[in-house]
């Protein structure tokens, strides 16, 4: 059976909340799904995991650094996240603050581990973004994406 993982870092709690609704809305439609800080995940869990979703504060346009420490430290796994999807999302305190450079940063470190993003056609096309404390908008979004990866991951790895 197929298992999510989705890893975040938050100070204000605004990432935070985002997660634990993308992780819900995972194990909703089936996907058993582990929400955790990226200060309590160590690479390893990545490999243990067939789907996994990325959140983090936009700071200067760019990710945080623990988000950044893990991806430095899965260099030592290269090519074994190869076929696993993988998403993104952040939040931000500003309208045009970096969502989309920070989002589109953790998926170019994906798709050079080999793994499978999925865009989205409708709203937060690479992935939700929150201006502050998330609103219905973005709660409705991240429900979205935990729902359309994990109907991905029935459709590639079964039930």
């Amino acid at each position: 059976m197929a298992t999510g993982l989705v890893i975040y870092y938050s100070r204000s709690g605004n990432t935070k909340q985002m997660a634990e609704t993308i992780a819900e809305a995972m194990t909703a439609a089936g996907l058993a799904t582990k929400c955790t800080s990226v200060i309590d995940t160590k690479v390893d869990a990545l490999l243990a995991s067939d789907v996994i979703v990325v959140g983090s504060p936009t700071y200067y346009g760019r990710m945080a650094a623990p988000v950044a420490q893990l991806f430095d430290d899965s260099v030592a796994k290269h090519g074994k996240l190869d076929g696993k999807i993988g998403a993104a999302f952040t939040s931000s305190a500003n309208i045009g603050g970096g969502n989309e450079t920070t989002v589109v940063g953790i998926i170019n470190m994906m798709l050079i581990h080999g793994m499978i993003v999925q865009g989205d056609p409708q709203g937060d096309h690479y992935g939700p973004v929150s201006i502050g404390k998330p609103d219905d908008r973005v709660i409705s979004q991240c429900k979205r994406k935990g729902q359309r990866i994990a109907e991905l991951a029935k459709k590639l790895f079964g039930t």
